[in-house]
């Protein structure tokens, strides 16, 4: 087995760096939840050196004024009765049916989804036995829990947190998951399975929690390339991908051709290699892998038109902060546990729908979301003793900047913003700042390969869910290219630092296989 990497380094956005002389940080993905503890298993990431640990603080909202909003385990529902008697007396209702929702969706994280297929009875009774297992596993449900299923795919998550909480600062914490990788406002239809996407994980078997790898994001994938070379595997780094290889294999009917198929045979590198596989397995974003890597006449002409109408774009400004000390809020000046938490500026609902607004018609928020995490607060491996680094993950931006205008020449205009808006809750930030990494959308498409700075993939709208991801027809991580399959985020289950869909399509590819369908 051969694994490709363009960079050189192996891990895609998961990856630690020196972006600052002397001060690491995970330049890309920066935190940890969704990662499938069956993945961890699989690959003994643990006995390869991985270690999480968890945030001492889950989030810390500052306010205007004086005041913020901390969750924590044990701490929450004293947190929201400040705010609303009300709210406080509802959480523990919120959370029991939000969490019997993730609990379904963590069923399904690890299976292939029901495929539409178009011929072949063999086919067919598997997709709908497939479908069937599905059905009977949600029937389950009582009709609250189905209720509720489908109000978080198809409603806004500001509808369904109006509908439980009355408090600006509740709703914002909740909410903000929504937005999260997801160029919408939280009013958009379906951003409310967006939050629910973001509460299905769990670190070190405490679910919905978030947590740090210690020594960055990259310890993640070091870790998963340390198995891979422990079991055979060869990985090659500064390979780029330019083309796959595609034979026509003619298909025959009483020894008469009757049709042809497209079958994967290998790549060509940049530099002009040809390597030669039997299957070939991309994680890469589909817009990347069918309009620029797949020839475009092996493709069939109503998938290369769902290909070119697939949403992408999550309207992200990613940066990396070198710190010559800590930030001191001004609604909680001493440093403590509450840095260790994602702290979110982004005070209500509003804010994030008027952020969303104003990046539509100007190009991005001037009054923007900005989630920081201090991940040195937890890991002392990341910055020089006394100093930190800290991870900016700022919405909303276009992806791409309408009249022309290019992110090159505006994102350190950008930039100054973020820091600004975290200077406004935490007065004399600006000058803690050292040195920085920006990375606007463009920057992010050209180094990491996320197009228009998607970090999920493509958008989880409900039309590019599940069976239907990235392509109905194509949901079961293979594709119209016989030999070529699919395991990146944008496939089944979408985006996040998951391992899920490289689990699942392994799964497929080990099977067509056996049965020789390769």
């Amino acid at each position: 087995m051969l694994v490709l990497e363009r960079r050189e380094i192996v891990g895609g956005a998961a990856v630690t760096e020196e972006f600052y002389p002397g001060f690491r940080n995970s330049v890309a993905s920066y935190t940890v939840s969704l990662l499938n503890p069956k993945v961890i298993a699989d690959l003994e990431l643990y006995r390869h050196g991985l270690r999480i640990v968890e945030r001492k603080v889950s989030n810390f909202l500052p306010l205007p004024g004086d005041d913020y909003f901390m969750s924590a385990p044990g701490v929450t529902q004293a947190q929201v009765a400040r705010f609303s008697k009300r709210d406080a007396e509802r959480l523990p209702e919120y959370e029991r049916r939000l969490e019997t929702i993730a609990d379904v969706v963590r069923t399904l994280l690890l299976e292939q989804p029901p495929n539409l297929v178009e011929s072949g009875i063999v086919p067919a009774i598997e997709e709908s036995l497939r479908a069937a297992q599905l059905a009977g596993r949600l029937n389950k449900l009582d009709l609250t829990a189905k209720r509720d299923l489908l109000d978080l795919f198809t409603k806004s998550a500001g509808d369904w947190l109006d509908s439980w909480f009355e408090s600006d600062p509740v709703k914002a914490l909740f909410g903000f998951d929504s937005v999260v990788g997801n160029y919408a406002s939280p009013y958009t239809p379906g951003s409310a399975y967006v939050l629910l996407h973001h509460v299905f994980g769990e670190v070190n078997g405490k679910k919905g929690l978030w947590g740090h790898a210690i020594g960055g994001m990259g310890a993640i994938t070091q870790a998963m390339a340390a198995c891979c070379l422990e079991r055979g595997v060869e990985i090659r780094t500064g390979v780029a991908v330019k083309d796959l290889i595609v034979e026509r294999k003619p298909e025959r009917a009483g020894g008469v051709i009757i049709d042809e198929t497209h079958v994967a045979r290998g790549v060509v590198t940049e530099s002009g290699e040809s390597l030669r596989a039997k299957v070939v397995v991309s994680n890469l974003n589909p817009k990347l892998l069918f309009e620029r890597i797949a020839p475009q006449n092996a493709l069939p002409s109503d998938f290369r038109e769902r290909i070119a109408r697939y949403k992408v774009g999550s309207g992200t400004f990613r940066m990396n902060l070198a710190l010559s000390e800590l930030p001191r809020f001004t609604a909680k000046p001493e440093p403590g546990d509450h840095l260790t938490a994602g702290i979110i500026i982004a005070p209500s609902l509003a804010y994030m729908e008027r952020a969303y607004d104003d990046a539509r018609a100007h190009g991005w928020s001037r009054e923007p979301i900005v989630e920081m995490l201090i991940p040195s607060m937890l890991d002392d491996t990341l910055a020089p003793g006394g100093k930190h680094v800290a991870s900016l993950f700022c919405q909303h931006v276009q992806p791409q900047l309408s009249g022309r205008r290019s992110w090159d020449d505006h994102k350190e205009e950008v930039a100054d913003l973020m820091i600004a808006t975290v200077d406004r809750f935490a007065p004399g930030f600006t000058k803690s700042v050292l040195g920085r990494q920006v990375l606007s959308p463009l920057d992010l498409e050209r180094t990491f390969g996320l197009v228009g700075g998607d970090i999920m993939h493509g958008a989880l709208s409900l039309d590019q869910l599940f069976s239907a991801r990235p392509v109905l027809g194509h949901g079961d991580y293979r594709t119209p290219i016989d030999g070529l399959y699919m395991c990146g985020s944008g496939t089944h289950p979408g985006g996040g630092v998951t391992g899920a869909p490289g689990h699942n399509a392994a799964q497929v590819v080990k099977r067509d296989l056996r049965r020789g369908r390769v």
